[in-house]
């Protein structure tokens, strides 16, 4: 059980310090696009890289923060049914959705990999009048959906625990969200 402890322990502190590391991102994404549409508006004069560079820091915090944003509940939910339910209740019903969501994010892993190594294999571009190397971006898919997965296998873990004991065994990272 230790063990088990740790392990989950480990995958929310990884997705924590990626989490928090990638809001530091907003700051330059929010100065670079303020610079932009200065630039565009005021002097009429835009750069050829800014709206592009934005999308790509901006793309890197979307697909990295997926593992974050679970670890602390922050993904939608549709809870009508959930809503009212037991802890104990809702970690059973999380065990059968998980197939689900598991399914989704293999199949992100894998055909995301498969499309970043081949972005890799010919050192992809933008095909813009910048022309940036876009496979590092693309690189990032497999990532952010490992981080994900991980941090998914932790969950299922403590819902199972919670099924089985009817208590938070492992230390549960995941914040109760309230219901409106």
């Amino acid at each position: 059980m230790e063990f088990l402890k740790r392990l989950t322990r480990l995958i929310d502190v990884i997705n924590e310090w990626v989490g928090k590391s990638l809001a530091y991102l907003i700051l330059p994404i929010f100065v670079l696009m303020m610079v932009e549409v200065f630039r565009r508006y005021v002097l009429n004069s835009p750069t050829v890289w800014g709206t592009e560079l934005t999308q790509m820091m901006f793309a890197v915090y979307v697909i990295l923060s997926g593992g974050y944003i679970l670890s602390v509940g922050g993904h939608v939910n549709v809870d009508i049914i959930t809503s009212r339910a037991s802890a104990r209740t809702r970690a059973i019903l999380d065990i059968f959705t998980s197939s689900l969501f598991f399914l989704f994010v293999g199949f992100l892993f894998y055909y995301g990999g498969s499309l970043a190594m081949e972005s890799v294999r010919i050192m992809e571009t933008s095909q813009s009048a910048w022309d940036v190397p876009i496979y590092p971006i693309k690189l990032m898919i497999p990532v952010g959906a490992g981080l994900l997965l991980l941090q998914g296998f932790a969950k299922l873990l403590r819902d199972i625990l919670l099924a089985v004991t009817g208590e938070d065994v492992l230390g549960g990272h995941v914040q109760e969200r309230e219901t409106v």
